[in-house]
């Protein structure tokens, strides 16, 4: 299969400079006698890594498809990077979301002037599909994409910039998109170090298939147990053969590690993540044995989460 190149994610740096927010790389004393530093992408404009690839995705389109609009499908954080990325060239949005997906991704898609459509979890993709062929629009999907997977690398350019000598990386996984994105940029310009993904033990397809050498299907009620919302998807053929090539293995973790590193990020590194963003975290402070020894990162891929739920986690 054709993967994704340095090249392709070097052109999207140009394109989303100025839009996606160049996140630093934050030390985290605390963590003392281990090297960690966070990429925190819930510092995003939308909260979330997703502005990357949907930005870059759109921008790629040509001026009179992009004109006539674009539709996707998504559990919260691509719906709203779509949406403020459609309003940023001015072009209308439809975006479905899962009927279950927490009301402050919700509204925060519609503020960006995106029609959301609700829909049952299991009828987000083939609606989505429908509607771009009803309405004539361009379909933006969260990960299976050439554009949105060069986007999602952007955060990986960065990582190698600031820390050319990292030694373990560490990136929650979910359709594979970044990933795909982030491993291709460091195997690329880091290529001594070692590549980890981390999935919630309740939505594990993807450290089941690589370890099986091909894709394996959970049911989606089956993913949809786990406190991490934004990590309930499956990857696609591109982004798993993306993820046979980037990654030096996989992580999973619990949910109370989840829960434990949204707590230890608010109160120890002043970030507010989302559990979707803090189970690298969580592949940190709980599976170290697991890890090599050197300079790690954790991605922090959101911060989208409801007050209520902040509250419950950190009680």
């Amino acid at each position: 299969m054709n993967l994704v190149t340095i090249d392709e994610i070097h052109a999207a740096a140009k394109r989303v400079a100025g839009v996606a927010l160049r996140t630093p790389l934050l030390p985290q004393l605390w963590a003392s006698p281990a090297k960690l530093w966070l990429k925190p992408e819930n510092l995003q404009q939308i909260g979330a890594f997703k502005v990357r690839g949907a930005y870059n995705a759109i921008a790629a389109l040509d001026e009179k498809t992009r004109e006539k609009g674009v539709v996707a499908y998504s559990s919260g954080n691509h719906a709203q990077a779509v949406a403020f990325a459609a309003k940023q060239f001015g072009v209308p949005a439809v975006i479905v979301v899962p009927d279950v997906t927490p009301r402050i991704k919700v509204e925060a898609t519609a503020s960006h002037g995106a029609e959301v459509v609700e829909v049952p979890i299991g009828q987000r993709e083939s609606a989505a599909h429908a509607i771009a062929e009803e309405r004539g629009l361009t379909l933006i999907p969260p990960f299976d994409h050439r554009n949105v997977i060069a986007g999602q690398g952007t955060a990986g350019l960065e990582i190698a910039e600031d820390l050319p000598d990292v030694e373990v990386v560490l990136i929650p996984i979910s359709g594979g998109g970044l990933a795909s994105g982030i491993g291709t940029a460091i195997r690329a310009l880091a290529p001594n170090a070692k590549i980890f993904g981390v999935e919630p033990e309740l939505a594990a397809d993807t450290a089941e298939g690589l370890k099986a050498g091909h894709r394996v299907d959970w049911p989606v009620e089956k993913r949809a147990r786990t406190i991490a919302d934004g990590l309930r998807s499956q990857p696609s053929e591109l982004t798993f053969a993306h993820l046979q090539v980037v990654l030096d293995g996989m992580l999973t973790v619990t949910e109370e590690e989840i829960r434990e590193a949204v707590r230890v990020l608010a109160r120890r590194a002043g970030l507010i993540a989302e559990p979707s963003g803090a189970v690298s975290t969580a592949a940190f402070l709980f599976h170290a044995d697991q890890l090599p020894d050197g300079k790690t990162v954790a991605v922090v891929s959101g911060g989208n989460l409801d007050p209520s739920a902040l509250g419950e986690l950190l009680g």
